[in-house]
């Protein structure tokens, strides 16, 4: 194959589209953000056509910038945000409703009743999750049930729903291809993750017609044609996945035993545990981690809600850190062991404690205590986090004998500083990609496979590899302080 790829990565808050060499070298970016809507407490919307708009420019974008005319794209890869839904119209691809996005919560009482009439237990060995208003299937029901003739439209066949990369698959092929893969399919809460099937049993219990729901397909494979008015060519699109299952990928985790962290807002752990799907004892998702030629490969997810938004906190919040790039050195002209703990509860904590009316606090203040030891709490507070999450997945399944190997990725693996103590902590060997743009990467790797069946993981290079110092100050008493820290919130969120 000697022409490039173009993956577009469809995100939260911004759509990006990255033009990859055939080699999966990055010969070009480009980026745009586009509005969020909050139209009341704990909802979280995007206007579908924000979504499209902003992929097909950014698109069009790096081509340009690059002087790649359309036709000499080999193939196209979409990575996307998971578990936002879409409903439209069959016949005008117009949506119906905006898009609800993952953040959103205007399904609590609906999750509260499934779980309070027992439903928890079928939904998690079917799907690998918890009953949450995080994943699709309430959203696609709330939806239906308060767009007015939506129900029986739906049940009619004369709408089409599914997450973001769905409604692209759409709009790219000009109506003509309805899909997903899997990946997006195991985080909508009806994909039977055993089968790789739609589940009939969970379609019921949610209330969404199977006529709404796209064809489930392999992460590399045949996702139809762009339409020529689209990007100005017919190209094929061979490559799609939900951005953390993209993320495994593109950090070439594929083998049982290797983990991926994404460090953004929050950080997503994501473990491969090969055709083995492990049924968490410690509220992890189990989740599909790709599925190549029919057959599904599993990991177990861990989320941690706050990463680096505790330093954007720190910035806008308190004004005690000018730039996040100014973090590292901060956390280095700190007092050795300030004895300070910082507990980014701001939305609850996630696995493996999952304590929602959790809330955030700071303990150790002294009269020392000043911006570098908070800067440093919060950047300590991220590797705790992640040793949480780490000794959860360790200790999933005995047989295994998992001696995890974590790779990372995402902004916050810039710091040279936060890296080193996440070894000192894990005392793990982290090691750093020289591409760290994994999630665009692994749509990349997907599409250049399903365009040309080709496998293998000589893609990826190490940037760095951080080990445990001998010295580390980040041993047993440390941890020790922060699992009581850890204690002390949740004590407070029962008083």
């Amino acid at each position: 194959m000697t022409q490039p790829i173009l993956v577009i990565d469809q995100g939260t808050t911004s759509s990006r589209a990255i033009l990859f060499s055939p080699d999966l070298q990055i010969l070009g970016v480009a980026q745009r953000e586009f509005p969020q809507h909050f139209p009341a407490s704990g909802w979280v919307e995007h206007d579908p056509e924000d979504l499209w708009s902003s992929a097909l420019d950014v698109a069009r974008e790096v081509l340009a910038k690059t002087g790649t005319a359309p036709d000499a794209v080999a193939a196209i890869g979409v990575a996307n945000q998971r578990e936002t839904v879409v409903v439209w119209d069959r016949a005008t691809g117009k949506a119906i409703h905006n898009a609800i996005v993952w953040q959103d919560r205007r399904t609590t009482d609906i999750c509260d009743r499934l779980r309070a009439a027992g439903h928890e237990p079928l939904i998690a060995e079917r799907t690998g999750l918890l009953i949450d208003p995080y994943f699709s299937a309430t959203k696609i029901a709330w939806i239906l049930d308060n767009v007015p003739g939506a129900r029986a439209r739906a049940k009619a066949g004369e709408l089409a729903c599914g997450t973001v990369d769905s409604f692209l698959l759409w709009r790219l092929t000009g109506g003509k291809v309805h899909a997903t893969d899997a990946t997006n399919a195991s985080r909508t809460q009806l994909l039977n993750i055993h089968t790789g099937q739609w589940d009939e049993t969970l379609l019921d219990l949610f209330g969404v017609p199977a006529a709404l729901l796209p064809d489930v397909r392999d992460s590399a494979g045949d996702f139809g044609e762009t339409a020529p008015e689209a990007l100005g060519a017919i190209i094929p699109i061979r490559g799609v996945a939900g951005d953390q299952q993209a993320a495994l990928v593109g950090q070439a985790c594929f083998a049982p035993g290797m983990a991926k962290a994404t460090y953004g807002t929050g950080c997503f752990v994501l473990l491969n545990t090969g055709d083995k799907p492990v049924a968490s004892r410690h509220r992890l998702l189990t989740t599909v981690a790709y599925q190549l030629d029919g057959k599904r490969t599993y990991a177990l997810e861990g989320s941690i809600f706050i990463a680096g938004a505790a330093l954007q906190w720190l910035r806008d919040g308190l004004g005690v850190l000018a730039r996040a790039e100014n973090a590292d050195a901060m956390a280095r002209a700190a007092a050795a062991d300030p004895g300070l703990y910082m507990v980014p509860a701001f939305v609850g904590l996630a696995a493996p404690d999952w304590r929602p009316d959790a809330r955030g606090a700071i303990f150790g203040l002294t009269r020392a205590t000043g911006p570098n030891e908070l800067v440093r709490a919060a950047l300590e507070s991220v590797c705790f986090q992640t040793r949480d999450l780490i000794e959860a997945m360790s200790a999933e399944d005995a047989d295994a004998e998992w001696s995890i190997k974590l790779r990372v990725d995402g902004g916050m693996s810039a710091s040279d500083w936060m890296l080193q103590t996440l070894a000192d902590t894990l005392d793990k060997t982290i090691d750093r990609p020289e591409v760290r743009e994994a999630t665009a990467l692994g749509a990349a790797w997907l599409a250049r496979r399903g365009l040309t069946g080709e496998a293998g993981d000589d893609f990826w290079r190490r940037d760095r590899a951080f080990t445990r110092q001998p010295d580390a100050a980040i041993g047993p008493t440390r941890i020790q302080g922060w699992r009581r820290a850890v204690a002390a919130v949740i004590s407070m969120a029962e008083v």
